[in-house]
């Protein structure tokens, strides 16, 4: 291999900088690992390296040559390490051993390219191979075919400990925004793919906007990708989430000059905030995947993406449509743990479940479900009775007028609502239900909380955002 794309002498620099001085290991790990070094012997010094951090061991000759086993040490190149001249600038040396190691990892990619050509596979899936190939690349992502027993111990140990360190604390995944759906799900995990569904009109897009509009209060990114919806319509929604503002009255207009101020303050504050919405209409999975793996690169504090929904997007290819969900549904849970990051797809049921008395939803009642119910970590449904008592009531009033009768309802339409959380599936927490409340007006779902521990605020402070308290139940805003 020619000599521009490797460096022995600087491998040699950066290996005898951290024995000299271990406490550099930690900054030089976050730039390269050991797959970065050209030599066998270097690679496998880098290796043990990491192994003897993790188990907090001193990083010398001593216990590199004891964490081989003695077998494949190499007694010559570790000689040549030690004898090599102490560097001063440290990271200059471990930023060019970098770039060569992904020049090599490019030229590797070349003949990958080839190889995959060679593929009885479309044009779209040997593009989408090759750019997740790429993506592994640039982001030092590459994993090893197995994972060894002692490695597997090692970071499962790690995650026991953490846990422990919590004292008992639930959450453990991404912020959900409601304090019982975190108890029983504790949090949307890294990689895990999460469905939410529910009949039109029940509120699965508002919940979902909740979710994000929680996550970016914490300064968490989110991104949105709306086949359904353009950005501006859910701006909107988020606004009346955010500010307490009716969202009729800031579809029209219709505002004070105290809530103009507030949805200008929240507009410069939602505009600063690391959220990312992409409405195109027409969206593949190909497409989605490629613009969020890009997204992740260029903003890695996106930690939740959410697909409104997931029966309007298509597949690579002209299929059956179950072979075209099926093949959606496996994509993004795939590219959620390629990430490391959640995944929410909203999703439609069949109108079938409305004959039933309980129209409780089930998770047969997804629609196409076989393959998003095998793939999904954890299926949500959203219900509201009072949608199907004021259908129903619609339906009695009609048909009075229909037959010439006179027909007094008794129904007061309601401003807030009971909601249910329903959890379908979960596979690694229980199922069951949470109850929840929506206030129809703000589209926003809040937690069922007893009148005696609700928190209570009023106007906002425009000038700070800050919320001072007051008899209106509202949640924060940013």
């Amino acid at each position: 291999m020619e000599e521009h794309l490797y460096n022995l002498h600087i491998e040699r620099a950066v290996l005898n900088s951290i024995i000299f001085d271990p406490s550099q290991f930690e900054e030089i790990h976050e730039i390269i690992s050991y797959k970065d070094f050209y030599l066998p012997a270097h690679a496998a010094f880098f290796h043990a390296m990491e192994r003897l951090y993790t188990k907090e061991l001193p990083l010398d000759e001593t216990f590199i040559k004891k964490e081989l086993h003695g077998e494949g040490f190499d007694e010559h190149a570790m000689l040549e390490i030690l004898s090599t001249s102490p560097i001063a600038n440290t990271k200059s040396y471990v930023l060019e051993l970098k770039d060569k190691a992904m020049k090599r990892h490019l030229i590797e990619l070349t003949t990958h390219i080839k190889t995959t050509i060679g593929e009885d596979l479309s044009g779209a899936d040997i593009a989408q191979k090759i750019e997740q190939r790429l993506f592994e690349i640039t982001q030092n992502n590459a994993q090893l075919e197995f994972k060894e027993g002692d490695e597997i111990a090692r970071t499962t140990q790690e995650y026991i400990q953490e846990m422990k360190s919590r004292g008992g604390q639930t959450l453990v995944g991404v912020d959900t925004g409601f304090t019982d759906l975190n108890k029983k799900t504790t949090g949307f995990g890294k990689g895990d793919l999460i469905i939410i569904a529910a009949r039109p009109a029940m509120g699965k897009t508002a919940f979902a906007l909740n979710i994000m509009l929680n996550l970016l209060n914490h300064d968490k990114g989110v991104a949105f990708f709306s086949l359904e919806m353009p950005s501006e319509q859910l701006m909107l929604r988020l606004l009346a989430a955010h500010t307490s503002i009716p969202l009729q009255k800031i579809r029209v207009g219709d505002l004070t000059v105290e809530q103009e101020k507030m949805i200008n303050n929240a507009l410069d504050r939602l505009g600063q905030s690391p959220m990312f919405i992409d409405d195109q209409g027409s969206l593949n999975i190909n497409q989605l995947r490629s613009k969020l793996r890009k997204l992740k690169m260029k903003h890695p504090e996106v930690t939740l993406a959410i697909v409104d929904y997931l029966q309007i997007m298509s597949s690579s290819g002209t299929r059956s449509r179950t072979e075209e969900i099926s093949e959606i549904s496996r994509g993004l849970k795939m590219l959620a743990r390629e990430l490391g990051m959640p995944i929410i797809a909203l999703s439609q049921l069949n109108r079938g479940l409305e004959a039933r008395n309980d129209k409780r939803p089930m998770l047969s009642d997804i629609r196409e479900s076989g393959a998003i119910e095998q793939d999904a970590d954890i299926i949500m449904f959203v219900y509201r009775d009072d949608v199907y008592r004021f259908k129903e009531e619609k339906e009695k009033e009609k048909a009075a007028a229909k037959d010439g009768k006179p027909y007094q309802s008794d129904w007061v339409e309601k401003e807030i609502e009971d909601a249910e959380i329903i959890i379908g599936k979960q596979r690694n927490g229980p199922t069951g239900f949470v109850k929840l409340k929506f206030k129809k007006s703000f589209t926003r779902f809040v937690d069922d909380t007893p009148p005696e521990l609700e928190i209570r605020y009023e106007n906002v402070d425009t000038s700070s955002a800050k919320i001072v308290p007051s008899d209106r139940v509202d949640m924060p805003v940013i």
